[in-house]
C-alpha cells in the first residue's frame, strides 16, 4: 500500500491531484480570491498556474478530494519522513461551500487512516497563527497543539508567519 493510493471515507474521497484537475482546482480557488493572504502560497487566479505547476513537482503528495460527486479542492501529504514514520497533511483548500458543514472532520480522518494505516505514527498540521478558522478546526479534530514556531517561514506576499503546530499521534487516534 502507497501513501499516494486513493482513498475513501465517510462520502468523501480522494485520487492523486494531476494535470487533469487543473481547471476544477483554479475555478475552486477563484472562488475566495481573499483567502490566499493567509496562506504560504497563493493560488489566486493570477498565482494560479504557476503554483498548480511547482505543486506537482514537489516532493509531496497532494490529492484532489470529492463529497460524493462534487470537487471540494484539495489536501496534500508533505514533509513525509519514513524514518521517523512521520508526515504532515497541509496545504489543505476547501471551496467555501464546503466549509463548516463537517466535510474537513470526514477528509481529515480519511487521511489519519490512510498514513496510519501505512505505518505513521505522528501526523503533523502547521498553521498560520493568523488563521483562527483553521486552529479552531484542529482542536476539533482532536489535535493537540504543540506550541508555535515565531517568524518560521516567508509567505507568497512577503508576511513573516508565526506557525502554531499540531499533531496527531496514532495511539491518539481515533477519538
Amino acid at each position: 500500500m502507497n501513501l499516494d493510493d486513493p482513498m475513501t471515507g465517510d462520502g468523501c474521497r480522494a485520487e492523486r491531484l494531476a494535470e487533469a484537475h487543473r481547471d476544477l482546482l483554479r475555478a475552486a480557488c477563484a472562488e475566495d480570491p481573499d483567502i490566499w493572504q493567509i496562506y504560504y502560497v497563493s493560488y489566486a487566479p493570477e498565482h494560479f498556474d504557476a503554483s498548480f505547476d511547482a505543486l506537482l513537482k514537489r516532493q509531496w503528495v497532494p490529492f484532489a478530494l470529492y463529497d460524493g460527486c462534487q470537487f471540494v479542492g484539495m489536501s496534500c501529504f508533505l514533509n513525509v519522513d519514513d524514518g521517523r514514520q512521520t508526515l504532515e497533511i497541509g496545504s489543505t483548500f476547501y471551496r467555501p461551500a464546503f466549509r463548516a458543514i463537517g466535510f474537513n472532520r470526514r477528509a481529515k480522518d480519511m487521511m489519519l487512516r490512510h498514513a496510519f494505516d501505512r505505518g505513521y505514527r505522528r501526523v503533523e498540521f502547521r498553521v498560520d497563527r493568523r488563521n483562527q478558522r483553521s486552529q479552531a478546526a484542529m482542536k476539533r479534530l482532536g489535535a493537540v497543539r504543540e506550541g508555535v514556531m515565531r517568524a518560521d517561514r516567508i509567505t507568497w506576499n512577503g508576511h513573516v508567519r508565526d506557525t502554531v503546530l499540531f499533531a496527531i499521534l496514532k495511539d491518539e487516534w481515533p477519538l
